[in-house]
């Protein structure tokens, strides 16, 4: 089996997770999805983790939903409350540092939103493409964005659906940092090796108790989320606008204003 995702315990305590599927740029392919929630079991549930540092590749941290996935959805063949990535994600008892050296785009973005702390990279881009597409946000984005960004914003983000360079999000945003492209990955390392420095119980007791009022959010919008899911994927023109309009995050244009 191609291995899409892998997991590493190069440094005591530290989890690294890499998202390393070239050919479909991390996109959530069932192979990828699968291997993905694997690695985040296998990460979680060795008691020598206290962190997990989560990468993608260079160009492209996650694309989001793959357009075969979305083409399933449109055509009643899955259901979108079966993409559980946010719901393991929020859950994984330890922190969960998002290296985002690359784009994130959609659902990718959603992944990201799902972690504890956030590194994005000035010369990447950001954004939520689904409405381009013809149906509404997914993965919990539609709470969990504005808890990112401010409301403005990811409302702007949401209704637009265009991709934003990482610089656009500089010093104003909830975001944890935004650095060159060359920085992320080692701000996250340096990140990571403070947290693995720490007791995983008492690591595992302040994640407890912080991720209270994410899932809570995950868990509002999910029902939500599906409801707007069933109209716009019951719609016959949704299928043939997700044909024409799925644009990987690489070659977005990026609105720099």
């Amino acid at each position: 089996m191609t291995e899409l995702v892998r997991v590493t315990s190069e440094e005591e305590g530290i989890a690294v997770i890499t998202m390393a599927d070239e050919a479909n740029r991390n996109a959530f392919t069932a192979p990828f999805v699968d291997q993905l929630l694997g690695s985040l079991e296998e990460a979680a549930g060795d008691r020598d983790h206290r962190v997990i540092l989560l990468q993608g590749l260079p160009d492209v941290w996650c694309a989001g939903a793959h357009q075969d996935l979305l083409l399933e959805l449109a055509e009643g063949d899955l259901d979108a409350g079966d993409i559980l990535l946010s719901k393991v994600l929020l859950d994984v008892p330890i922190p969960v540092i998002a290296a985002m050296e690359g784009h994130a785009v959609g659902g990718g973005l959603a992944l990201a939103l799902c972690c504890d702390v956030m590194i994005m990279a000035r010369e990447s881009r950001y954004g939520c493409s689904f409405m381009n597409m013809g149906f509404t946000p997914g993965m919990g984005i539609t709470r969990l964005l504005g808890e990112a960004v401010g409301e403005y914003i990811a409302r702007e983000m949401m209704f637009g659906g265009q991709m934003f360079r990482g610089s656009h999000f500089e010093s104003w945003s909830g975001v944890n940092y935004v650095l060159r492209k060359e920085k992320v990955a080692w701000k996250a390392l340096q990140l990571a090796r403070r947290i693995a420095e720490k007791p995983r119980f008492a690591l595992e007791l302040l994640k407890g108790d912080l991720s209270i009022r994410r899932r809570q959010l995950f868990e509002e919008t999910r029902t939500r989320e599906a409801a707007m899911h069933r109209i716009c994927f019951g719609r016959p023109e949704t299928a043939e606008r997700i044909r024409v309009s799925y644009t990987r995050p690489t070659r977005e244009v990026a609105d720099d204003s």
